[in-house]
């Protein structure tokens, strides 16, 4: 059996093949783009996040969202312009600054300019495509917490800021999601050079 659109006011769910309800189709759903961490980087991040974050929101790892939604439409040249960003550049010099907390949500936020050159770079090849949240430059984080209660959120900031310490924070490659609501479907990753 192949997936379902639904039509109407949910248009934008669908059934997949699975009978799983998703969001979105490959030709609607949003593709968000994100940085990749190294794998003790990504294992220490995954681990907060499921230790803090709420279980029944937690729906993908720990990630660095560089941009929040691209057309689909455009998933060519999305793949084409990150094979070439990446065979290009070695991966970019990164560090975890400081705790950050946001009103119901805690990360860490990430320093690193040559990570934003990079997806500056992307922004201009994708300018015209992007939403107003991705036009502007992002600040860099990972998200370890989000969607509690401010008190929460407030009390894990300050546990987690009494013994950060700034520190290197590899960054290996990037990667293409499409989002479907709630997990999001891998499109592909790409390794930086070196």
């Amino acid at each position: 059996m192949t997936g379902r659109a639904i039509v109407g006011r949910n248009a934008k769910w669908a059934v997949a093949a699975s009978g799983r309800l998703v969001y979105g189709t490959a030709v609607t759903a949003p593709i968000i783009i994100t940085a990749d961490m190294g794998k003790t980087d990504q294992a220490w991040a995954n681990g907060l996040r499921r230790a803090h974050f709420p279980v029944a929101r937690n729906f993908v790892d720990a990630h660095i969202t560089l941009f929040h939604h691209l057309p689909p439409s455009h998933l060519p040249e999305i793949k084409s312009r990150m094979v070439a960003l990446v065979a290009d550049y070695p991966a970019p010099v990164a560090h975890l600054a400081d705790v950050m907390l946001m009103g119901s949500a805690v990360a860490f936020r990430i320093d690193s300019p040559e990570l934003l050159s990079l997806r500056e770079e992307l922004a201009d090849a994708f300018r015209g495509l992007l939403i107003p949240q991705d036009e502007a430059s992002p600040k860099l984080h990972i998200t370890v917490q989000n969607k509690v209660e401010p008190p929460v959120a407030k009390a894990l900031h300050a546990h987690l800021s009494s013994t950060f310490r700034p520190r290197p924070l590899v960054i290996s490659g990037l990667s293409a999601h499409y989002y479907r609501g709630g997990p999001w479907e891998q499109i592909g990753r790409w390794a930086f050079r070196g």
